[in-house]
């Protein structure tokens, strides 16, 4: 893809700015993640005991699926090349639901739409609608509004 300008980005606002591939879910994943974290709730890194649960197995935590925004989906083109972008930072997070659980063995892959795109003393910020689909699945799993920055001059 070329790289936009930030007039050509904010004539994109409400159309969809990218579709990833899809990403597997594995219980390694899950496994790393928990030990990264900390959070070795049953559901996510005991089989066994996940079976007899509400979900019949493990399942993803829902802050590994937000997490692959700002990475396995952002590297994947998530996001559009910024004429002159010389670094891309998260900002943060406007408003996150977990919709639906991802359980082991299954694949996402992210839905991004443009929201704004407002320029900046030397960066645009730009705010987008993810929408994380579970394959093979009616709901998603999570859908998150999202904000980067992305600066085109050196900072201080």
């Amino acid at each position: 893809m070329t790289a936009l300008s930030v007039t050509d980005l904010q004539a994109r606002t409400g159309q969809e700015i990218a579709l990833s591939g899809w990403v597997p879910i594995s219980q390694e994943r899950i496994d790393a993640f928990a030990d990264a974290t900390g959070d070795h709730q049953f559901i996510h890194v005991d089989p066994e005991q996940a079976a007899r649960g509400p979900f019949g197995g493990p399942i993803a935590h829902g802050f590994l699926v937000l997490s692959l925004l700002a990475g396995e989906f952002a590297n994947a083109g998530g996001l559009p090349e910024i004429e002159g972008g010389r670094m891309t930072v998260n900002y943060g997070l406007n408003r996150v639901r977990f919709v639906a659980p991802v359980r082991v063995g299954r694949r996402l892959r992210n839905h991004a739409v443009l929201q704004t795109a407002e320029p900046g003393q030397g960066y645009v910020q730009i705010t987008v609608q993810n929408t994380i689909e579970i394959e093979g699945e009616e709901k998603s799993a999570c859908i998150a509004e999202t904000v980067f920055r992305v600066y085109t001059q050196e900072t201080s």
